[in-house]
């Protein structure tokens, strides 16, 4: 894309970063676009060049305030891709109607407190993995839940 195309619209490749606890909980945020809805810490990668799991670092610091590091941060080396919905084309490119979301995780020995980013989001909660997939938004959220609980156990 043109430097004018990358300042005006959002790049469409983004992280989904479960954080969890070593007991199972899981780190849930309450997101409010045009409805509300349940999910982990996301975000957009800058076109600046900045790395998936640097997009995970700043994105947890963000939404939480929790920091972490990028050792600390889990490659799960999966990409889901999705369609972007419409509602939410006009921040992208002219036709662009994908998007690819790398998976990460941070596992925390406990829950810790947590600094929700005002205006984006309006509450959080730690909730067991289980529970956590029913009441996620986005099936790629349901599927990392899965993923995570299964390979951590």
């Amino acid at each position: 894309m043109e430097p004018e195309s990358q300042t005006r619209f959002k790049r469409p490749e983004s992280i989904l970063l479960v954080t969890f606890t070593q007991q199972g909980q899981t780190l849930l945020l309450k997101r409010h676009w045009h409805h509300t809805f349940w999910q982990s810490v996301t975000g957009s990668i800058h076109w600046s060049g900045e790395t998936p799991v640097e997009t995970a670092v700043r994105e947890l610091a963000e939404e939480t305030g929790i920091v972490a590091r990028p050792d600390q941060i889990q490659d799960w080396k999966r990409r889901f891709k999705f369609v972007i919905p419409r509602e939410f084309r006009h921040r992208f490119g002219p036709g662009v109607t994908m998007n690819v979301e790398h998976l990460f995780s941070l596992q925390l020995t406990q829950k810790v407190p947590v600094r929700i980013q005002a205006g984006e989001h309006s509450a959080y909660q730690w909730v067991d993995f289980n529970k956590a997939e029913d009441i996620v938004w986005s099936w790629t959220n349901r599927e990392a839940l899965r993923m995570i609980r299964d390979g951590c156990r």
